[in-house]
């Protein structure tokens, strides 16, 4: 038998191991993402259309994350599931001092109010992304995703997926450190 012959075998095998390393290896919710350590990108987004709080802001944009205070963002959706699921502890996010603020992602507008009034808005900042342009200049997923951003508009954190009551501490921590 050649030596050739084991050629294919070998491949196979190396692949098997990048893929099981890359499923089964590290933390899925520690995707990298490109942009952190860089400034958050540039976008502008209108309020969610019938919300009258929220207009008054006129909606969220990255000027607004430029302001000195640490801020966290949150993408969501009023069809995620895992969404309605962490967004308890968004509410504990905001309760303890820690600007929050919303990217609605292709989400209809009476279907984010009525999310928001089921749930309740635990959000500073809130901006509608009805085409996922913004989400996606964010480096985005899927939703939720989660990003602490500094004071001077820096993108020092990313989570993917929906938050867990341990992901609350570090977070603000993480926050709080940012912001010295």
């Amino acid at each position: 038998m050649r030596w050739t012959a084991l050629l294919p075998l070998g491949f196979f095998a190396a692949l098997a191991a990048v893929f099981y390393v890359s499923i089964f290896a590290g933390d899925p919710s520690e995707v990298p993402s490109a942009l952190i350590g860089k400034g958050v990108p540039d976008f502008a987004l209108p309020p969610i259309e019938g919300m009258e709080s929220m207009e008054e802001t006129g909606g969220f944009s990255d000027e607004m994350l430029k302001n000195g205070e640490v801020t966290v963002v949150n993408v969501w959706a009023s069809w995620c599931v895992p969404c309605r699921a962490e967004h308890p502890l968004l509410e504990q996010v905001s309760g303890a001092g820690v600007r929050l603020a919303g990217i609605n992602y292709k989400d209809p507008p009476e279907a984010a109010r009525r999310f928001l009034g089921q749930l309740g808005n635990p959000f500073d900042l809130i901006g509608a992304d009805r085409r996922g342009r913004a989400a996606i200049d964010w480096g985005v997923y899927g939703v939720p995703e989660t990003f602490v951003v500094d004071g001077e508009g820096t993108i020092i954190h990313k989570h993917v997926g929906p938050l867990a009551p341990e992901d609350i501490g570090p977070l603000i921590e993480r926050a709080r450190q940012a912001s010295r």
